[in-house]
């Protein structure tokens, strides 16, 4: 047993009277609180009024939360589907079990849709909203620890994780194992990555979804190197020697990088539009109205009058 280690929770449920306060969803909520405020105060910096982006978060966070659950059941419906097993658990989100990827897919959606509606830029708020994600995904990773889930390889380090023994033997291990904190390793990282986007976007003052690609970046050089660590099995788990989310890391690496360089040069320097034009109205052509013409008015004079 390592001297220095980080324990496990006993429990991560909590029950006020007949509720049951669940420590994996309160850190699903305070990494959606925090991406909100930081997503929030960026947007205002970039031109935008202050409230939209809690308007955006009434698409994007139920967007998410659907896109991440699906993606977990379908990478891991071993878990939910076949002899023994109780679909409707798969409905069961509070147990754990939300795909990154899913989630920022999906939530991405339901920003491209709530932007629509809003006559909103989508580049300038997903560069604005970024950031905060990071810190979203640092917190929820929290949510792991208070499950005793997704944990790395054995290991006597002194920053080891404890899980109970029944989680241990349930991994294969001997009782009393300790493991690498992946939820730890992951929530460091997302921090480091916030701080060097948000110094980045502005020491260079990055437009045109280059702070988004540089999100996706450095959040999958991290997640990459991370995931081989882990130990859980999931389907698909090991394809060409790789787990599938470090091939998915490394396509969306890919992609975010050529996606950069592009942006870079077609589109240099930083938008500063951040909403729809609105439609010209069309101009009315002038009508030209008849001019009618002089009369010639009798003119009198002295005689006249006398």
């Amino acid at each position: 047993m390592t001297i220095l280690a980080i324990p496990s929770p006993d429990s991560g449920v909590w029950n006020l009277g007949p509720v049951p306060l669940r420590g994996y969803a309160l850190a699903i909520i305070l990494g959606i609180v925090a991406a909100i405020w930081i997503g929030e105060r960026r947007w205002i910096a970039r031109g935008g009024k202050a409230g939209e982006v809690q308007d955006l978060a009434i698409w994007a966070v139920p967007f998410g939360i659907v896109g991440a659950r699906i993606y977990h059941v379908a990478t891991d419906h071993g878990l939910y589907f076949g002899e023994g097993r109780t679909p409707w658990r798969a409905l069961y989100v509070w147990e754990g079990g939300l795909g990154v990827w899913g989630g920022i897919a999906a939530g991405a959606l339901g920003i491209i849709v709530g932007a629509k509606v809003k006559g909103i830029r989508l580049l300038p708020v997903l560069d604005a909203l970024a950031p905060g994600v990071l810190v979203a995904q640092a917190l929820g990773r929290w949510g792991n620890w208070f499950n005793q889930e997704l944990f790395g390889k054995p290991t006597d380090l002194p920053w080891a994780l404890e899980v109970s023994d029944d989680t241990a033997r349930d991994a294969g291990y001997a009782a009393g194992t300790t493991f690498h904190p992946t939820f730890l390793y992951e929530c460091l990282w997302c921090l480091a990555a916030f701080a060097l986007i948000v110094w980045a976007d502005r020491r260079f003052r990055l437009g045109h979804g280059r702070v988004l690609a540089l999100y996706v970046m450095a959040y999958t050089l991290g997640r990459g190197w991370i995931e081989m660590l882990r130990i859980d099995n999931v389907e698909l788990s090991d394809v060409g020697g790789l787990r599938f989310n470090v091939w998915t890391s490394i396509v969306l690496f890919v992609l975010a990088a050529a996606y950069f360089v592009w942006s870079l040069r077609a589109h240099p320097g930083r938008e500063e539009q951040v909403y729809d034009e609105p439609a010209a109205e069309p101009v009315e052509e002038p009508v030209d109205e008849p001019v009618e013409e002089p009369r010639d008015v009798p003119r009198t004079s002295a005689d006249d009058r006398e």
